[in-house]
C-alpha cells in the first residue's frame, strides 16, 4: 500500500535546519525540566506509602487530603482519583490513589520498647517478666508491620497480648492489627514462634481517613496497600536508569557492526532525543515516573531504533545503486521511499496505544502515554535526527580524507620537484 506518489522525492535534507532546532530547544527543555521542576516520582522510587481505597460515597480530592492532613500523622500527601469508565460509579462513589512518605511504624525507640515488653535480653524475671515469658529472640519485618518471636517452651499468646497492648499504652505506634484470624499466632509451634502482626502505615491511614470522614465513607479495608523503602526506591531509580544507558550502549555496537561507525552515532542520538522528549512530557504534564515509564521508555527506544534501521537499511543500498549522487540526495530518496512503510506502521501502533490511552485507567494509560509521545518523537526523530546527523558525519569525513589526500599529493609534487 502506497499513501505516497510512487518515485517522488521530497527535499528532507533541505528543510533540516528547522527541524534540527526544534529538536535541540524540545531536548534542552526536557533536560531542563529534569532539574527544574523535575520528576514527579511514584512510589516505586521516591519510597513510600500507597493505598488505593473505593469511598462508599462520592468525595472531592481536596476532602480526602484534608482527612489525611487532619490526622496529623502524615505529611505531603498525594491524592489521584482513579478514574473509572463506569459513570454511574463516579455519581454515587469515589476511588482514589493515596500516597505518603512515611513507611515503618516502628522506629528504633518503639523497638527497644516492644523488645523490653517481650523480656528479651538480660530481664530479670519479675511480675512482669515470670518463669517462661522470656523471648530469646524477636525480629521485625522491613516494614516494621510484622514483629516474629521465638521462646524456649510454649508461648502464652494471651500474655503476649497483653505484653503488646502495655505497650501500645505507651506508644501509640505500636497497635495490634484487626485480623480475622488469632492475633499473635504461633507459626511454628516446633520452634515455638510466634508472629504478632502491628498496624501498618496503610492501618494507620485506612484508621485516620475512618476517624475524619466517618465509617459510612470509609470502608473497612483498602483495595491495595503498597510500600517501597527510600533505599530500595533509591537502588530501583539506580537501575532503571543503568538499563537506558546500556541499552543505547548496545544498539551503538549492534549499529557499528551492521553498517559502520558513521551510523552509530545517529542512532544513539535519536534514542536518547526520544527518551529525553518523553520524560520531558511527563514532567511538563506531572505524570508519575515509575518502573512502567521506564518499560515504555525502553519500548520506544527499541521502535525508534527498529524504525531508523529501516531508513539506513535504504540508505545503505542506495549508495550502492546511485554512486553519482550526493549522501543529502541519497538519504531523500531514502526515506521518500520508505515514507509509505514508515507513516502505515507507526500509524498502526499508534491505533493500538490510543485505544489503551483513551479507555486504560491509571498505569495503563501513563504507558499508554509514554507510547504515544515517544511514536511520535520516534518516527520525527527517524527522519530529522538520525539521518541528518549521519549525513554531517560523512561530510567530515569525506572532507577529512579528501584533505590527506590531497597533503599526500602535494607531498608527492614536491618530492617529484626536488629530484
Amino acid at each position: 500500500m502506497e499513501l505516497f506518489k510512487p518515485g517522488k522525492v521530497y527535499d528532507f535534507m533541505g528543510v533540516r535546519r528547522y527541524w534540527i532546532t526544534l529538536s535541540l530547544l524540545l531536548t534542552f527543555a526536557s533536560l531542563v525540566s529534569l532539574f527544574w521542576p523535575g520528576p514527579n516520582y511514584g512510589t516505586d522510587f521516591r519510597g513510600g506509602t500507597e493505598i488505593e481505597v473505593a469511598f462508599k460515597k462520592h468525595l472531592e480530592s481536596e476532602a480526602v487530603r484534608h482527612a489525611v492532613e487532619a490526622s496529623g500523622q502524615f505529611s505531603e500527601p498525594d491524592i489521584v482519583e482513579v478514574q473509572e469508565p463506569n459513570s454511574e460509579f463516579h455519581e454515587h462513589r469515589s476511588r482514589f490513589l493515596i500516597r505518603v512518605q512515611e513507611i515503618s511504624t516502628v522506629d528504633d525507640h518503639t523497638k527497644k520498647l516492644v523488645k523490653e515488653a517481650l523480656c528479651f535480653g538480660d530481664i530479670p524475671e519479675s511480675e512482669l517478666c515470670p518463669p517462661g515469658s522470656h523471648a530469646t529472640e524477636v525480629k521485625f519485618s522491613a516494614g516494621g508491620d510484622k514483629v516474629a518471636v521465638r521462646y524456649d517452651s510454649e508461648p502464652d499468646l494471651a500474655r503476649i497480648k497483653e505484653q503488646i497492648n502495655k505497650v501500645s499504652s505507651v506508644n501509640s505506634s505500636v497497635k495490634l492489627r484487626m485480623t480475622t484470624g488469632p492475633n499473635p499466632q504461633v507459626v511454628n509451634p516446633r520452634d515455638h514462634r510466634v508472629e504478632i502482626q502491628l498496624q501498618s502505615k496503610g492501618d494507620q491511614l485506612m484508621d485516620a481517613l475512618r476517624a475524619q470522614l466517618g465509617p459510612d465513607t470509609v470502608p473497612d479495608s483498602a483495595l491495595r496497600v503498597e510500600w517501597v523503602g527510600p533505599r530500595a526506591g533509591k537502588q530501583l531509580r539506580d537501575s532503571a536508569r543503568n538499563s537506558v544507558v546500556i541499552a543505547i550502549v548496545f544498539i551503538m555496537l549492534y549499529l557499528a557492526f551492521r553498517f559502520d561507525l558513521r551510523f552509530a552515532p545517529g542512532v544513539v542520538i535519536a534514542c536518547l532525543h526520544d527518551a529525553l522528549v518523553v520524560l520531558g512530557a511527563f514532567v511538563v504534564f506531572r505524570k508519575e515516573v515509575t518502573l512502567s515509564t521506564i518499560a515504555a521508555v525502553l519500548t520506544i527506544v527499541g521502535y525508534s531504533m527498529n524504525d531508523t534501521v529501516v531508513v539506513y537499511d535504504r540508505i545503505r543500498e542506495n549508495l550502492g545503486k546511485h554512486r553519482g549522487k550526493s549522501f543529502g540526495e541519497i538519504i531523500n530518496l531514502s526515506v521518500s521511499e520508505t515514507l509509505s512503510r514508515t507513516i502505515l506502521t507507526s500509524g498502526a501502533t499508534m491505533l493500538s496505544v490510543l485505544a489503551f490511552f483513551i479507555w486504560g485507567t491509571g498505569i495503563i494509560k501513563d504507558f499508554a502515554f509514554a507510547m504515544v509521545v515517544g511514536i511520535v518523537a520516534g518516527t520525527y526523530s527517524s527522519i530529522y535526527v538520525a539521518a541528518p546527523l549521519t549525513e554531517l558525519i560523512d561530510r567530515r569525513v569525506s572532507r577529512g580524507s579528501a584533505g590527506k589526500s590531497g597533503t599526500n599529493e602535494m607531498k608527492k609534487r614536491l618530492r617529484a620537484a626536488r629530484t
